[in-house]
């Protein structure tokens, strides 16, 4: 799934991808020092050395210019193939919680979900890579039905994005530091919920 074309994209090559490359790098580097609330378009400006003025008309934002940055650096999740549901999830949830420990990948989630309140653009290009990271993982899950692990049935997003919750109520709401404990608690539950068929797409209530 393609995500939205962000504000102040533009087909690579050029001064126009040298001027994008400056200002992204530089809200990343930003981001390495500071709280979002405290990023300004002006303090891109002289770190990128591009002119605000420029920034401001290509990103109008920097709601805008973390928007394009979050194709760049909303991580790599790799996708473990361990022969088991139960040990891939562990993995998986390892790894966002590696992930999750540096400071400046907890600021652009932050980042990006403050942006996508602000603006509509900023919300429909987070909900596009949310949605394709988890489809991504989701073979998982398609793997666990064929080993006889899980109901046919499987809902396999909802179990991949089951893992997930916990680790962003944790960063956006408690505000409380990631650890290898979450990672088990998500993967565990999730697992031990999938076996039992609670996420199975045409399960009701007795």
């Amino acid at each position: 799934m393609t995500a939205p074309r962000p504000h102040g994209s533009t087909r690579p090559g050029g001064r126009t991808a040298r001027t994008r490359a400056a200002v992204l790098k530089a809200a990343w580097d930003e981001l390495g020092t500071r709280e979002f609330s405290d990023i300004t378009i002006d303090r891109i400006a002289r770190r990128s050395g591009v002119h605000a003025a420029t920034i401001r008309r290509r990103w109008r934002t920097i709601e805008g210019v973390i928007t394009d940055m979050l194709g760049q650096h909303s991580g790599t999740i790799p996708i473990p193939d361990t022969g088991s549901l139960r040990e891939d999830l562990h993995t998986v949830t390892r790894s966002i919680a590696e992930f999750y420990a540096l400071p400046r990948n907890r600021r652009l989630v932050e980042a990006v979900v403050t942006s996508a309140a602000r603006e509509p653009g900023a919300a429909e290009v987070m909900r596009a890579v949310f949605k394709n990271r988890i489809k991504q993982v989701s073979v998982l899950l398609e793997r666990a039905v064929e080993r006889g692990e899980v109901p046919a049935d499987t809902d396999a997003e909802e179990v991949i994005a089951a893992i997930g919750a916990p680790f962003y109520y944790r960063l956006l709401i408690t505000r409380r530091p990631i650890d290898t404990e979450l990672a088990r608690i998500s993967a565990e539950s999730a697992y031990l919920a999938a076996v039992e068929g609670v996420f199975r797409t045409d399960a009701s209530p007795d």
